[in-house]
């Protein structure tokens, strides 16, 4: 408009109908001209284009370790229990016929991942808010950011506005498992594939509280010291962890999947994947390998349903459930 005003095509064309046009057109020429004026004090309205919104970038897994690898934890090592407390009897068994105790040289990365299962999020640190961020936009595949709190986080299986109040046992951890489940290009076709499940009409479950649950028992086995010996032949604790966090996952998903399970029975089906997993650490880990290997299913295969593989692994069950623990439990 400024533009126009200045060439003095306004101008020009008032002119133009001074002369040629009667008084009366002369004054719509005048009204025309001054609702153009008033038009050039409007302020321009831009829509806010997905591009415009600098949406978060996504946060690695190495990245967001790296992290607390170079932050001061040492308040929260304090209150670790890397390994389970034992005495009298059972603690001479174990010495003389348990598992292998960890490297030395291992220590310190086992007690930095204890550490990162004490850490709650800190909305001021931009890496947890990221870490968040990634997990939502890999699972839902959006690219925009979403509020910190609010009811759409139940669309990823937290119970309510602030996944933060689910992370009970697990600490920061739990988030950091889900971040390498779908940051891992071999791991993100399984977590897409869980996820769906989660979503199925009948047998849906919270997805992002049953992976914590995954974290709460590969802590507990870790603790244990079940997983020393793999640990030692690999020469890293975190790598283990996350590879057994997944395998436990993969054998929930396998069992809620292939015998139809629904909410009401994952008290039950938790209680056994625990179990297996505290009984075979090495089996499941196994499972994980072969399945990781087999071929994959695209979204255009019609043999391949919700998206699953065209073949996966057979599941069969790798223990039963002792007569005491057939019973219900909740999901933390």
């Amino acid at each position: 408009i400024s533009a126009l005003k200045r060439n003095g095509l306004l101008q020009a064309l008032s002119a133009a109908g001074d002369q040629a046009k009667p008084a009366e057109e002369s004054a719509e020429l005048e009204k025309a001209r001054q609702e153009w004026e008033a038009l050039e004090d409007l302020q321009p309205v831009t829509s806010a284009l997905p591009e415009d919104l600098n949406p978060t970038p996504v946060i690695s897994f190495n990245e967001a370790l790296q992290y607390f690898q170079t932050t001061d934890l040492g308040d929260l090592r304090k209150n670790i229990q890397p390994t389970v407390r034992r005495s009298g009897l059972a603690a001479i068994a174990h010495f003389l016929f348990g598992p292998p105790r960890l490297h030395r040289e291992l220590l310190e990365e086992r007690d930095l991942v204890f550490a990162i299962a004490q850490c709650q999020v800190d909305n001021s640190q931009s890496v947890h808010l990221r870490v968040l961020q990634t997990i939502y936009k890999r699972l839902l595949g959006c690219r925009l950011d979403c509020p910190r709190y609010g009811p759409h986080w139940e669309n990823i299986g937290f119970q309510g506005s602030d996944p933060a109040t689910d992370l009970r046992g697990t600490g920061f951890l739990g988030l950091m498992h889900t971040l390498y489940l779908v940051m891992d290009p071999e791991t993100l076709p399984l977590a897409r594939d869980i996820y769906r499940l989660s979503q199925h009409r009948t047998q849906n479950f919270p997805f992002s509280v049953m992976s914590i649950n995954m974290t709460r028992i590969a802590l507990q086995v870790l603790r244990e010291e079940a997983l020393s010996k793999e640990c030692n032949r690999r020469q890293q604790v975190v790598g283990v962890l996350n590879d057994f966090y997944v395998a436990t996952f993969l054998h929930l998903y396998q069992v809620w999947k292939s015998q139809q399970k629904t909410i009401a029975e994952s008290g039950t089906v938790l209680k056994e994947v625990e179990l297996c997993a505290r009984k075979n650490p090495k089996q499941m880990l196994r499972r994980l390998e072969v399945f990781l290997r087999g071929p994959r299913a695209t979204t255009s295969d019609p043999q391949a349903q919700d998206g699953s593989r065209a073949k996966e692994l057979p599941f069969s069950p790798v223990c039963e459930l002792p007569p005491d623990m057939e019973g219900e439990a909740r999901l933390i």
